[in-house]
């Protein structure tokens, strides 16, 4: 795999929320959820997307947004339209008073509005968990970004337009699977735009020998890799990788291999059933206390501390 490959690859929704609202004009929903990441897009009408600290970005039909969070977020038919609906989690939108809000407005399955044939219609899909996206990925992303709608990911979005509102059997793990395959879509078509502050790994991977390096990292980041075995790999001098390896990606290789092996380790550590020595293994690392002691170095705190706050989180 390359690196845009594998960042896509961790992305996993489980049991993602999948909703359409239906809304006629004034409306405005508040998102104060902390989900890591949503995927936003207009089947019919326009919106605007404010995201606290930011100027309002527009949005039509079929313009597909990604919103990194944890910042909260508003969605409104116009920037000065006061919120009309509070949404906080899963299932548990209120009015600004604190009524519950969900219940009165429930159209058919994910569906909550006015009415089917109201004028705005929004759909929405959101990571639950931070382990479902991978931490370097969030890394790579501004808060907001928008993929307009003459793009490929509107294939799967009409897809998707067409089960939310089934209910067939296994009905949840279609909508997880049709998340992840918009998501990887939009990125995709996020990266290659020149507006995107895209990361120098990203722009590397067409380098035939910096590319191949990464490649090699990425494929197998528990071996005990030297820059002196990356240059054998891609057929150049050790010297010649080093250079041009921080020149394009702007650190050197085994920065670069700790600073993934660290983000490895980081979404590892927050399946339950993983110990701090296993992770160590599966990421390069001998032992508990070599992991402990870079991951300490990049993060901040000990892995043991991270998964704690992980499951705090979760």
């Amino acid at each position: 795999m390359d690196a845009l490959e594998n960042l896509l690859y961790e992305a996993r929704a489980h049991s993602a929320v999948i909703s359409q609202s239906i809304l006629d004009p004034p409306w405005a929903l508040r998102f104060v959820d902390g989900a890591p990441l949503t995927l936003v897009t207009m089947l019919r009408g326009r919106a605007w997307i404010t995201v606290d600290g930011l100027e309002p970005v527009a949005i039509g039909r079929g313009d597909m947004a990604v919103l990194r969070g944890p910042v909260p977020y508003a969605i409104a038919d116009d920037p000065a339209t006061p919120p009309r609906v509070l949404i906080d989690g899963v299932d548990n939108c209120t009015s600004p008073q604190g009524d519950d809000l969900c219940a009165e407005t429930y159209l058919a399955p994910r569906t909550w509005g006015d009415s089917l044939h109201a004028a705005h219609s929004l759909l929405i899909g959101t990571y639950q968990a931070r382990g479902d996206v991978c931490d370097r990925l969030l890394d790579a992303l501004p808060p907001l970004l928008v993929v307009p709608d003459e793009s490929e990911h509107c294939i799967i979005l009409d897809l998707v337009a067409a089960e939310i509102t089934r209910d067939a059997p296994g009905q949840q793990v279609v909508m997880d699977r049709m998340l992840d395959l918009l998501l990887v879509a939009t990125l995709r078509e996020w990266f290659e735009r020149p507006e995107a502050n895209t990361p120098g790994w990203y722009h590397a991977l067409g380098d035939p020998v910096v590319g191949a390096a990464l490649r090699l990292l990425h494929d197998d980041p528990s071996h005990p890799w030297t820059v002196a075995a990356l240059a054998a790999k891609t057929g150049v001098s050790r010297a010649s990788l080093a250079r041009r390896f921080n020149e394009l990606v702007g650190e050197p290789p085994m920065s670069y291999l700790t600073g993934w092996r660290i983000s490895l380790a980081a979404d590892l550590l927050r399946h339950p059933d993983a110990t701090i020595g296993s992770v160590a293994r599966r990421v390069g690392y001998a032992n508990a206390f070599g992991l402990s002691s870079a991951f300490k170095r990049l993060r901040g705190i000990s892995p043991s501390a991270h998964r704690t706050a992980a499951y705090r989180l979760h």
